[in-house]
């Protein structure tokens, strides 16, 4: 149980550098469009409940 606490714990850490990872210099300029790019499946969600609110709840 020690062993995996122990694996849990440096895989997260590690998990952390890459979300606070920054882009290559030569992609800089995609930085904007990366930082959308995760609400980008809530705008999904959100349109099928508009979609459905349109036609009624079929």
């Amino acid at each position: 149980m020690t062993v995996l606490c122990d694996i849990y714990l440096r895989n997260s850490l590690h998990f952390e550098d890459a979300l606070l990872g920054k882009l290559p210099e030569a992609y800089a300029i995609f930085d904007p469009i990366v930082d959308v790019m995760p609400v980008i499946p809530v705008l999904f969600l959100l349109l099928a409940f508009v979609w459905q609110a349109a036609v009624s709840f079929r």
